[in-house]
């Protein structure tokens, strides 16, 4: 199969959903008031709450919901085919994403921008609240570290890719101070000043590798893992538009650029999907994912078609800064779409490598071995980009041996493969540390918010002690994951806590529908939360039954309980919510029914 077909396909559906199914639920079910005064302005606090301009606020939501699901995620579930993948994020994104996304971040503009647990609250329960608190807090710290070591392993010992996602800080700092006292408001003014320093700092990163400066910026794991933490703590307490802001921002333009040009390269050298439609593997047994098809590949794509970290952000910071109800369109469900795109243009990557190739780099040797495979083009692609491919399991070498090889394919571009693998590894890097300092900002709000139940001072948004010692605390306990783990023992959690979160939140979306008499529009939330629910729940018994318990991990099993538990009771409380809130409204209409009758 050609991969610009998939191409094509994908931005024609996204802008076709976005333009009829986006508008209709903008209009007719949320029905969006740009006359409603937001939090941004009723809160305006300065570091908080801060209306920003409306393309800014994209950049940073778009790169805080833009983690590693929609780069390694797609490419893991490649092991089933290319076709179940693409079917489920085409779908999952414009469905189900992108509807979460936009629903919770209105609900929580309505709500004065309080966390997902206090919306709960509100809208469900006490109960719902309290546990929807604790599975947050549980949840996030696993997609922290989560995230967080996936950027230590891809910077460790790299002085060229230290350099550049760290230029990035000092970049972002200088673009808020010039955008705000030295040229106020001069978006793309300050865009174009940030773009080009960035671009040198990619340009110039290969010659810093090779200075008397590499030492002082090669770091190991467990030192990488501090400095990380560190900037994770800076993030979370600097105002947000001091350094939040103005760096995803940034970031965005990168990820969206890269994403971009990738798609360019795939429609101008058009190459062939070489992995079948599906694989041997989706009746079980693969050597990446062990489970089936179903539910593994709903559950692996994760970020890429629906994710419930994106719940966090769109009740964490963006609705702390949303100048204006229309603006929820494009933020929420616009974001989530351009985030499909960029898992479809992942997807195409990993499948453009022959199966042999893909499943070499994606699976130890000894594994591989037993497979019955043989590699093609991989000692060429080894030798031209001069590392070691062969058993650099976890996805992300993958996509970046894909990116390189498809820019290599355009006429000129051949002689750089080894720049443009190591420009792929610093872009998935830099896409991924975004939701880290956003997380951990989050990490902060709902501290404060749970907090504020045992020591009242600690929901004070504007107490300092209270903003540095929740901060200190979320930091150190994800940071304390990942010093101590791997991506062995923290990823597999990764899949069905996320996506248990997004059942969460969709359940939550259609409590809230319902209360404000929305019923006729209640599956809109509704059916994609039913389906997920599912799904999940039953990825993570498998994950238990077939996976932790013969492994005798039982950190994770308990981990895996505890947020299985937290999510079938809030889902149980929502529908019990729903069978009142219906009962209520058929007794009503029998009344008015009888009144009028008489």
């Amino acid at each position: 199969m050609s991969a610009i077909v998939l191409v094509i396909a994908a931005a024609c559906i996204f802008v076709i959903v976005y333009r009829l199914y986006g508008a209709f639920i903008a209009s007719k079910v949320l029905v969006l008031d740009e006359t409603r005064k937001t939090p941004a302005y009723a809160l305006e606090n300065g570091y908080d709450y801060v209306p920003t301009n409306k393309w800014i606020l994209f950049g940073h939501h778009f790169a805080a919901i833009a983690g590693a699901g929609p780069l390694v995620g797609p490419v893991l579930a490649a092991q089933f085919g290319y076709l179940p993948g693409a079917l489920w994020i085409l779908i999952g994104a414009s469905l189900a994403g992108a509807v979460h996304d936009m629903v919770i971040l209105f609900a929580s503009v309505r709500h004065d921008g309080v966390s997902l647990a206090e919306i709960a609250r509100k809208e469900v329960g006490k109960f719902s609240g309290f546990a929807a608190t604790i599975a947050v807090i549980f949840i996030l710290l696993i997609t922290v570290a989560g995230l967080a070591i996936v950027v230590v392993n891809s910077l460790f010992n790299s002085p060229w890719g230290t350099f550049t996602v760290g230029a990035t800080i000092p970049i972002a700092l200088f673009m808020a101070v010039y955008m705000k006292w030295i040229r106020p408001n001069k978006v793309a003014e300050t865009t174009i000043i940030g773009v080009v320093l960035m671009i040198v700092s990619v340009v110039v990163g290969p010659m810093v590798q090779h200075s008397v400066l590499a030492p002082y910026l090669t770091f190991n794991q467990h030192q990488m893992t501090v400095l990380l933490a560190l900037y994770g703590l800076i993030a979370a307490v600097l105002p947000v538009w001091l350094l939040l802001t103005p760096r995803d921002y940034l970031s965005t333009y990168m990820k969206i650029g890269v994403i971009s040009l990738l798609a360019i390269g795939v429609i101008f050298v058009n190459p062939i999907i070489k992995m079948p439609a599906m694989t041997k593997f989706i009746h079980g047994g693969g050597p990446i994912i062990p489970g089936k098809v179903w539910p593994f590949v709903f559950i692996t794509i994760a970020c890429g078609a629906l994710s419930g970290f994106h719940s966090l952000i769109s009740t964490g910071t963006t609705p702390k800064m949303i100048k204006n109800e229309k603006d929820i369109l494009p933020i929420g469900f616009g974001a989530m779409l351009v985030e499909g795109f960029v898992s479809i243009i992942a997807l195409i990557a990993a499948t453009s490598l022959n199966p042999g190739d893909y499943f070499a780099i994606n699976v130890p040797p000894q594994i591989f071995a037993r497979l019955g495979m043989k590699v093609v083009d991989l000692p060429v692609l080894s030798k031209a980009i001069g590392e070691t491919l062969a058993g650099r399991t976890g996805g992300a070498v993958t996509l970046g041996v894909g990116m390189s090889y498809i820019f290599s394919s355009i006429p000129g571009f051949k002689s750089l493969m080894s720049y443009l693998y190591h420009f792929s590894i610093l872009f998935e890097a830099l896409f991924i540390l975004t939701t880290v300092d956003a997380g951990t900002r989050i990490g902060r709000y709902v501290l404060q918010e749970a907090g504020g139940y045992i020591y009242k001072p600690l929901k004070d948004k504007d107490w300092w002690p209270g903003i540095i010692l929740t901060s200190i605390v979320f930091t150190a306990a994800w940071a304390y994951l990942v010093y101590n783990g791997s991506i062995s023992t923290i990823w597999p959690l990764f899949g069905t806590s996320n996506q248990l979160l997004a059942s969460i939140a969709l359940a939550i979306g259609t409590t809230m529908l319902l209360k404000r008499g929305k019923a006729k529009y209640m599956a809109i939330t509704a059916v994609p939360f039913a389906f997920m629910i599912v799904t999940t729940v039953t990825a993570a018994y498998l994950n238990i039954v077939t996976n932790y318990l013969p492994s005798g991990n039982t950190v994770l099993i308990i981990f895996s309980i505890i947020i299985l538990i937290l999510a079938v009771s809030i889902s149980v409380d929502c529908v019990t919510k729903w069978i009142k809130i219906y009962r209520e409204m058929h007794s009503q209409n029998v009344a008015a029914n009888f009144e009028t009758s008489n």
